[in-house]
């Protein structure tokens, strides 16, 4: 070969030599990079689980805590519900008591106007409106 191709072929190797040198050493800064990243990661990862396990127990004794108030609170609604059965009860009784009260009340009045119309044909024929 001519020396004038070997000097360009020269050039060609040694700048691919030196972008080869220039990317390992970028790609060895990259790991160490990433190998302090793991690192951090790695001392702050345990206690960011750890408080997302105890947030998780909270989540998990509030949910509880919730369907007990649920379940509270449906008794109470089942035992209003008792209650408001009983007082339909007896409100159904106070309104038949007061149907009965009304026709004793008639019979009542039906009675005393019978005993005043007979004794008013029964007694003096003078009529009595004057004594």
């Amino acid at each position: 070969m001519n020396l004038w191709w070997q000097v360009p072929l020269l050039l060609c190797a040694l700048a691919l030599a030196v972008a080869l040198v220039a990317a390992i050493v970028a790609l060895r800064q990259t790991l160490h990079r990433a190998e302090l990243l793991l690192a951090r990661l790695e001392q702050e990862l345990p206690p960011t689980v750890e408080e997302l396990r105890g947030l998780t127990r909270e989540a998990q004794l509030a949910t509880h805590e919730a369907r007990n108030s649920v379940a509270r609170v449906s008794a109470v609604v089942d035992r209003v519900g008792q209650v408001a059965d009983g007082v339909g009860g007896l409100v159904g009784g106070l309104a038949g008591l007061t149907r009965v009260g009304q026709l004793v009340g008639i019979a009542v009045g039906l009675r005393k106007g019978v005993d005043v119309f007979i004794r008013r044909l029964a007694g003096p024929k003078g009529g009595g409106h004057g004594s």
